[in-house]
Formats: structure tokens, C-alpha cells, sequence
């Protein structure tokens, strides 16, 4: 059995924390910092970092992979597409690799970047997804380098993954995200009580995270492009009919960009 636990970085990343109790093997996944993961590993003495996951190439999810290659020797794996620093296997899309026993699939979603890609674990009771900065809780990534299409193709991607998927992103973004839910669709029940649960979780400290997909589907705009009361908002704010899905995301998308 494989424990994923969070390590906060900055001020609102999180570094995902992957555990084999049986070997005390362990891997990460976007260390953008390497002070909170060597800081685990002096805690925790006989355990070894073997394996480090990266989405993309930003700063904050890759800043601490050289410091924490040298200090474990642990193996490196990222985008082909994408400059990693001290990749050591670069992974295109449907690769597959093996990590703490754990098979994951490569599925490359551009948008935020362009050579952004996910990790999913195929599991009947408990699936993984670790999607960096394209799906967030609530919401979904910047488009810093992709296009609408892309992002709204990437999204449509990891949409089509099982309900019971455990959602493992980047950021602690959840509350604000809901606050343009709710803005986006203001009588969705399924919003409104997640942003109110969202709110109790902040207010005792606890993390928002991990989502499922099935969550996601119910309250996500930027995977509900297709609803009729998320079009006809979009509209109202563009003023325009927003003929496509990929036309209403790009409308939210904006959107949120000055929300």
C-alpha cells in the first residue's frame, strides 16, 4: 500500500509525498523546493528517495530536483518536450513507467505548457492522477504557452478517466477557484456546498486536496464547457454566443484570468 502525504512549498504548492512502507522507498512529484523534502527525509532516516515526477518546467514544481538528485541519487523522470533540469528519462506521451511498484501511464496535456504532461495510476479501487498545473480543484491552469483548444482538449482527456480517480494537483487554489464557480453557476447546489465544506477545511487548516474526477465533473466550469446554464454565462459576460465548448472555455478562461 502506497501513502501519498502533502508537503507545502512557498506559499500554496504542494510537493505529493509517495511512501512504500514495505521497502521505505519513497518518491516525489514537482519539488520545486528541496528544503521540505530533505527536511522529511532527516525525519524520517531510514527511508530513500529513489524516484522524482515532473509535470512541467516552472521553477516551482522543478527548483529543487538538482539539490535533491545529488543528496539521494534518485531517478528523474519529466517531459521530453521540456527543459528538466537533471532529467534522466524523458517521457512522451503513453509511456508508461514503474514507480514504488506502482505502474502510471503518461498522458501529455498541453495548455499551461506546452509539454505539460499527467501521471495516472490505473487502479479498480483507488486510481492516481498527479496533473501539475492543467487541472486544479475547482478550476484549471494559466494558458502561459498553449492554446484554448489545447487546454480544453487536455482537460476533455483526464475528464474521460474514471469517477473514483484520486485528483493530485499542484496548488492550493481550491476556495478562490470555487469563488468563480460560483460565479460561473450560482445555482449549483454541488458548488455551493463544496465551497462551504472547502471553507470549514481552511478555517481548521486541512488541505483541500486530493479531488476525485466525479467532484470535478459536478463543479469544475472548465469542465462543464458543455452545460447550457455555463454557456449562457459566458455569454452574458462576452456578450456574444459562444457557439462550441472550446469557445465557452476560452470565454471562462479569460474570465478567470482577471477574477
Amino acid at each position: 500500500m502506497i501513502q501519498i502525504d502533502a508537503l507545502p512549498a512557498f506559499t500554496d504548492n504542494y510537493i505529493w509525498l509517495l511512501q512504500d512502507n514495505a521497502s521505505k522507498r519513497c518518491a516525489v512529484v514537482d519539488p520545486g523546493d528541496a528544503a521540505p523534502v530533505l527536511a522529511w527525509l532527516a525525519d524520517n532516516p531510514d527511508w530513500q528517495l529513489s524516484d522524482i515526477l515532473i509535470t512541467h518546467h516552472h521553477a516551482d514544481h522543478t527548483g529543487g530536483v538538482v539539490q535533491l538528485k545529488a543528496a539521494s541519487g534518485a531517478r528523474v523522470y519529466g517531459p521530453a518536450n521540456e527543459n528538466i533540469p537533471a532529467r534522466d528519462v524523458a517521457l512522451e506521451d503513453n509511456d508508461e513507467l514503474t514507480v514504488l511498484g506502482l505502474r502510471f501511464a503518461v498522458h501529455a496535456v498541453p495548455g499551461h505548457t506546452l509539454g505539460h504532461i499527467a501521471f495516472y495510476h490505473e487502479d479498480r479501487q483507488q486510481p492516481l492522477l498527479f496533473c501539475g498545473d492543467t487541472l486544479f480543484a475547482a478550476g484549471c491552469g494559466r494558458l502561459f504557452e498553449g492554446t484554448p483548444q489545447q487546454m480544453h482538449r487536455s482537460l476533455n482527456r483526464l475528464a474521460t478517466l474514471p469517477d473514483n480517480t484520486q485528483v493530485y494537483c499542484a496548488h492550493e487554489y481550491t476556495l478562490s477557484n470555487l469563488r468563480f464557480a460560483l460565479a460561473v453557476e450560482p445555482g449549483n447546489p454541488d458548488v455551493t456546498g463544496r465551497f462551504e465544506q472547502v471553507i470549514r477545511w481552511r478555517e481548521e487548516n486541512r488541505i483541500s486536496l486530493p479531488s476525485t474526477l466525479a467532484l470535478e465533473r459536478k463543479t469544475n466550469p472548465f469542465l462543464r464547457a458543455d452545460q447550457a446554464s455555463v454557456k449562457q454565462k459566458a455569454d452574458e459576460r462576452t456578450g456574444t454566443n459562444n457557439a462550441s465548448p472550446v469557445a465557452v472555455f476560452a470565454a471562462l478562461r479569460a474570465w478567470k484570468d482577471k477574477f
